[in-house]
């Protein structure tokens, strides 16, 4: 605990008996002991509801002011010992108080920031401070963005402002066990940390672990612990409500996930207690939740969503066949219509005097259409180039969901399946099937010439498979073989549709193998094995390339850094931008998404066996594969090449987001190689960081705890190993999210194209499905993939969830222009800004370069889910299928 009774402080009684010499001292120190008045800037936001000021608690703030409950501020020198606190801490300065409370905060309804001027009495003896203490003495909390000191006098070099980035909630005092305080943005390693800021350094972090605190963590509580997945079931609903616990067990390792500290379930007290389901107000560290502008633009967006659904819902009860599609005409009217909002510099001005940040999205000036679904990307060239043969591989390279496809290397493709388990799991697609689609080629030929790619969904599926289908899903285990062309292109050779034999799965599998075909019957059929396999892919994509790899794997590397990395710590001041919203929108998603009959499990095939699919393929995550130039190599799709920038050459020429994939690496890597070896000489200063070492083991050991025998974790014994973590950290946080999330609504928007359910199997010759397919191919199509409900609920929440927020900042920006004081690293943050700029201009020329087919295809996307966006600061959001955010932060 900080003293900040002042006069105790500096009430240091002399002994009676005084010698001259002591004397002489003291009337030195008296002479020279010199009192300044320093100047300062408290940039602050008043608490707010959505966009709008909490008009009653600014009231109450101005009562409190006038009564003299003001807000105090108190320097902590940087030279002067405490004696008060054994001189272990720099000594108090006076207390100083926001100057204008009362006059100065703003009037309008509107949340803002506002700026209060504060004036320090300052003993110069003291030197520059290390770190300051704020009390909050009023009713209601504030938004403490910064402290900025003028006036102090240059000494050893250093002169200027004095820059405190607080970015931070300060609660009534009452609610704290112990003061708050900020330090300077100097960045210190532990060993280099000055004598009296150890203490407080270690103190922050004691506050922030919590230790042994128990009971339901509250807003106020700035706690960061670890809990398992035992939130997702509701198990007082009943049997079909209960889910496993994930993560615990070696059955069902799982990532680690923010503690909230709510009471055990009573009717089961291994899971945790729900809230319900209209609130949001789901315990994460105060500083972690969204803004005001980021939380609007979320309620702005489900709300759009909910109107969307609701309307043809509506529409339906009268049509003939509820919840179904009678045609593609019906789903193209999801998009048609309605009011067409204008574009341009009217609208734009009709959203400036409209003063809600919540209320200006249902008003955007994108050209979206209001109480319709705005037109998805992949129907605006064409309302039937999604079907192609060209466009369904282009997708596996440049679409959605560009992590999975790979090279085969034996033929015919081989299961890794426990066959005493599942027995023969192998694939039965032979050299016969393919040959007429081979281009001349033997499949021998095609292997040695690295030209058989294979995207692979039957390992992952096949063990679920038959509890799946036992629901109302009716869908398969699939493997889809591909052909390299010349022109860079992949082209479908066959389709392996695989189901559980019928007299148990350890008589392995029964597969059916379809071919191309673009007429009649056979073509009909083909395009449904491309829906099954798409299916696949979609339900994939969703739990397994954008929650599990990214949203999930991270937030115990969140968790773990604010435990044990100081915030003057370096690599805090490199990570922290990349953990934005993180622990926010995964705790949302954990609420309405992912949990027992949430929208994911409503909307996506494996339904509710969908987390526990997760699961099992988390028990093949390994962290340093992460690493984008070693997961294409695993994959097959490049190899070694050390005359490379990255170390790889790429098999497939013209991959868009492997090529523009690895000019993102390369460009974060070389800036955390920069960074990191401006406070890191040598391996030994790694070694040595007792911060660095206890953040590693904890992240091994309770944050990924399942995996912590792992031998493929770095030791953390080296410098290249501290670089390497942390480029694969950001990569994972910036650009792999942004790549499989931000293209869902530009290629998923249009459900046919990525449907996420098959409601029945590939219809047989003779039954009445097979005749009706003959019939009327479009609606067989419509009647096996997500219905109505289905698709409006799925394509209403990939809408918000591909939505920029007005407030994001992207790969290349920092919140703050002052986030270190050190100018080396600010200089080399400038080099990694002017890297992203030259990338964007490459990938700018690349999809204009028409022998790149694979970056527009026949649907006319640009591949742009890995342009930096750097130098965009219009802040205007949306669906722009552009930009990489620094943080998983949707």
């Amino acid at each position: 605990m900080i003293h900040t009774d002042i006069a105790e402080i500096l009430c240091v009684k002399p002994k009676t008996k005084k010698t001259k010499t002591k004397t002489m001292e003291q009337d030195v120190k008296k002479t020279k002991t010199k009192t300044m008045k320093i100047e300062g800037e408290v940039v602050v936001m008043k608490k707010n509801l959505l966009d709008f000021k909490d008009v009653m608690a600014s009231l109450l703030d101005r009562v409190h002011e006038l009564l003299g409950r003001r807000v105090s501020l108190h320097l902590i020198s940087s030279l002067q010992p405490d004696p008060a606190a054994n001189e272990k801490r720099g000594r108090l300065g006076k207390a100083a108080h926001l100057e204008k409370w009362v006059t100065k905060i703003k009037t309008s309804v509107t949340a803002g920031e506002t700026a209060f001027g504060v004036t320090f009495d300052w003993d110069e003896s003291m030197g520059p401070p290390a770190a300051f203490v704020i009390k909050n003495h009023h009713h209601s909390q504030f938004y403490l963005k910064s402290l900025t000191l003028r006036g102090f006098p240059e000494s050893e070099g250093e002169g200027g402002p004095i820059h405190f980035i607080c970015n931070s909630w300060i609660y009534p005092n009452h609610r704290y066990r112990s003061d708050r305080f900020f330090f300077s943005n100097k960045a210190y390693l532990p060993s280099k940390t000055p004598e009296l800021m150890k203490e407080l350094r270690e103190e922050e972090l004691m506050n922030l672990r919590g230790d042994k605190k128990g009971g339901e963590l509250k807003e106020w509580d700035r706690v960061y612990d670890y809990a398992c997945y035992n939130d997702l079931g509701a198990p007082e609903k009943g049997p079909d409500s209960v889910r496993p616990v994930l993560g615990g067990s070696p059955e069902l390792p799982y990532p680690r996930r923010g503690k909230t500290g709510r009471k055990p379930n009573k009717a089961d007290p291994k899971s945790e207690s729900r809230l319900a389901f209209l609130n949001l107000n789901i315990y994460v560290p105060r500083d972690e939740r969204f803004s005001h502008v980021k939380f609007s633009d979320f309620l702005a967006y489900a709300l759009k969503a909910v109107t969307q659904v609701l309307f043809p819902e509506i529409a339906s009860v009268c049509d003939k066949t509820i919840n179904e599609f009678d045609s593609f005409e019906d789903v193209f009217h999801l998009y048609d219509g309605s009011i067409k909002l204008a574009n341009g510099h009217t609208i734009a001005k009709l959203r400036d005097i409209i003063p809600w940040e919540m209320f200006r999205e249902l008003v955007r000036n994108d050209g979206e259409r209001f109480l319709k679904f705005p037109l998805p990307d992949i129907l605006k060239e064409s309302r039937s180039a999604w079907r192609t043969d060209e466009e369904f591989s282009r997708e596996m390279l440049a679409g959605l969901n560009p992590v999975v496809i790979s090279r085969l290397q034996e033929f015919p493709p081989k299961s890794n399946l426990d066959s005493a388990k599942y027995g023969n799991q192998d694939s039965s697609i032979r050299e016969e099937h393919i040959d007429a689609y081979m281009n001349r080629l033997s499949v021998q030929e095609a292997l040695e010439h690295n030209k058989l790619y294979i995207l692979d969904h039957h390992d992952a599926l096949m063990p679920y498979l038959t509890r799946i289908n036992s629901t109302n899903t009716k869908t398969y285990a699939t493997r889809t073989l591909l052909l390299l062309q010349e022109d860079g292109t992949l082209k479908p050779l066959a389709i392996e549709l695989s189901l559980p034999h019928a007299q148990g799965e350890s008589h392995g599998s029964v597969s059916k193998v379809f071919t191309p075909a673009e007429t009649g019957v056979e073509g009909s059929v083909w395009q449904l094995a491309k829906a099954y396999a798409g299916v696949n892919d979609s339900g994939y994509h969703q739990l397994i390339s954008h929650w599990l790899q990214t949203h999930a794997v991270i937030e115990p590397f969140i968790i773990a850094t604010n435990r044990q990395l100081s915030v003057v710590h370096p690599i805090y001041k490199l990570l922290h931008p990349h953990f934005r919203d993180t622990m926010n929108i995964n705790a949302l998603a954990r609420h309405v998404l992912i949990s027992s009959d949430g929208i994911l499990e409503r909307t996506v095939f494996p339904g509710r066996y969908a987390m526990e699919l997760s699961s099992s393929i988390y028990k093949n995550w390994v962290f340093t594969d992460q690493a984008l130039p070693k997961d294409l190599l695993k994959r097959g799709l490049a190899m070694e090449d050390p005359n490379s920038d990255n170390g790889v050459k790429l098999l497939i020429e013209d991959y868009p987001y492997a090529v523009d994939g690895l000019e993102i690496w390369s460009a974060i890597k070389t800036w955390v190689t920069e960074y990191c070896s401006f406070y890191y000489k040598n391996d030994k200063t790694v070694q040595t960081d007792i911060e660095i070492q206890s953040w590693w083991t904890e992240l091994r050991t309770k944050g990924h705890g399942d995996k912590q025998h792992e031998s493929w974790w770095p030791s953390m014994q080296t410098r290249d190993d501290l670089i390497e973590s942390c480029t694969i950290i950001i990569w994972i946080a910036s650009a792999l999210h942004a790549a499989v999330n931000f293209g869902q609504y530009p290629y998923a928007g249009f459900l046919p194209n990525r449907p996420t359910v098959s409601r029945r199997f590939m219809p047989e010759p003779g039954t009445v499905e097979y005749t009706e397919l003959v019939e009327d191919t479009d609606v067989a199509f419509l009647k096996t993939i997500t219905p109505q409900l289905q698709t409006l609920l799925g394509i209403s929440i990939i809408e918000t969830l591909s939505m920029h927020s007005t407030d994001e900042i992207y790969l290349g920006q920092r919140e703050s222009p002052n986030w270190t004081a050190d100018d080396e690293a600010l200089e080399a943050f400038k080099r990694f800004g002017k890297e992203l700029e030259l990338i964007e201009n490459n990938i700018i020329k690349r999809n204009n370069d028409k022998k790149f087919k694979n970056r527009t295809g026949p649907v006319n996307i640009p591949y742009t889910l890995l342009y930096p966006n750097t130098t965009d600061y219009t802040r205007e959001g949306g669906l722009t299928g552009k930009g990489i955010p620094n943080s998983v932060s949707i």
